[in-house]
């Protein structure tokens, strides 16, 4: 399991650090780069425009890439997604700007975005039945959660190399040259990626359903036709979660950099402190998830967001270093008390023959609804002068809205995967 764990984890950070940099560049230098003939708020609207359409993405590839791995395997699921992403995020440091080959610029950089977020909705389904289909029952919260953490290791991983990138390098060098580097990058950690995931074994259960051919003939319209209701409300539950995340980590960038003229260092340090002690706390809640249960703790990460939305928003205001970072740590727990365990309760909610399908399209819808929107309507609420109050009321109705999600969902901790037959004793494959 610890083999397993790595692996999940190492692949998730690779590929959310490909997601990642591009949302930090969206926030700092595409506009002006690839969009100069906006005005300064057009431009960075135009750049949060690309940023959604990898959202948008990320379902088609979940739907792609679920069918893969519930006729297939995960484990091929793993490997081709790293690849894609990383190809495209190395291309993307490769693109000219619009300065050098015109309105071609912004074009070519939305299909590397769509590419990038088509292998990412593969990821994180593959990820997650990697652990959780290993994982004992009474520590799937546990094991589950470390694909969770990679999600915050890219980030912070993204975000140093930008960080030391704005250390070293003047303003016109970063424009000029020094955004790219991070892109390029990714193609070191793509290969290492590769060679740790292609030692891995296809998980039991699947190995159980190909034996018994139990596979689903065509897993997308088993979960459209006989679970579509978990599919919808695990999108709406996790929307909060994805809109608390690009609040924090993309348009609060903009917003600190260009608004209250902080500087591009000091946000990043702030919101990256927070991140890290959020990833550092998701194994540890996830584990708690497996004694309380999942849907308790989602419950209660929607209620802390709505709580403290409006705190966040005053204490960005601010512009002081250290409660800009209470702020970011406030909402990042809030998040994190919902996704930590995500890993394990998305999975639970689905069959293990439409598994990859199921839990990859409900969380990836999840993103279009909460994070491709994001960024975009929060910087067009935040225009005016003052604190942008608006952007916290929008958080609000978000988080109001993923409780009610999570409310009508059932609970899964301790839930036998496979449904008990008669005669069978009791036991069922965990």
């Amino acid at each position: 399991m610890t083999r397993l764990a790595a692996a999940s984890l190492v692949g998730t950070a690779i590929e959310f650090y490909d997601f990642y940099v591009y949302g930090s560049a969206a926030a700092l230098v595409f506009g002006s780069l690839f969009f100069p003939d906006f005005s300064s708020l057009a431009g960075t609207l135009a750049a949060f425009g690309t940023f959604a359409v990898g959202f948008i993405a990320r379902p088609l590839g979940s739907m792609f890439f679920g069918h893969i791995g519930d006729r297939h395997g995960r484990r091929p699921v793993l490997i081709a997604s790293l690849l894609l992403t990383g190809l495209a995020t190395v291309a993307v440091g490769c693109v000219p700007t619009y300065g050098t080959i015109g309105p071609a610029a912004p074009v070519i950089l939305t299909l590397l975005r769509f590419v990038q977020g088509f292998g990412l909705g593969g990821e994180w389904g593959g990820a997650v039945l990697l652990t959780a289909e290993h994982a004992p029952a009474h520590r799937r919260g546990l094991w589950s959660s470390f694909p969770q953490v990679g999600p915050a290791v890219g980030f912070l991983l993204a975000n140093s190399v930008l960080l030391t990138l704005s250390g070293l390098l003047t303003d016109d060098q970063f424009h000029a040259w020094g955004w790219r580097v991070p892109f390029w990058v990714a193609g070191l950690l793509v290969g290492g990626g590769l060679l740790l995931r292609s030692q891995l074994s296809e998980t039991p259960e699947f190995r159980e359903l190909a034996e018994r051919d139990e596979r689903s003939g065509a897993p997308l319209a088993e979960v459209m036709r006989d679970h579509w209701r978990p599919v919808l409300l695990t999108a709406g539950g996790l929307a909060v979660g994805y809109a608390v995340f690009y609040t924090v980590t993309t348009w609060s960038l903009a917003y600190g950099t260009d608004r209250l003229e902080v500087s591009r260092t000091v946000m990043l340090g702030c919101i990256m402190a927070a991140v890290a002690i959020k990833g550092a706390l998701t194994p540890w809640v996830a584990h708690l998830g497996d004694r309380l249960g999942r849907r308790t703790l989602c419950l209660a990460g929607c209620s802390v967001t709505a709580l403290w939305a409006f705190p966040l928003i005053g204490l960005l205001g601010t512009g002081e270093p250290l409660l800009m970072f209470l702020g970011f740590l406030g909402a990042s727990l809030g998040l994190m008390l919902v996704m930590a365990v995500t890993g394990a309760y998305l999975p639970e909610l689905f069959e293990p023959r439409v598994r990859c399908t199921g839990a990859a399209v409900g969380y990836n819808l999840a993103g279009v609804l909460g994070g491709a929107l994001t960024p975009i309507v929060a910087t067009a609420l935040s225009h005016g002068s003052g604190p942008p109050w608006a952007v916290a009321a929008y958080l609000t109705v978000i988080a109001l809205f993923s409780l009610g999600c999570f409310t009508l969902l059932p609970e899964t901790a301790g839930r036998l995967s496979r449904p008990v037959e008669a005669g069978s004793g009791g036991e069922a494959a965990a």
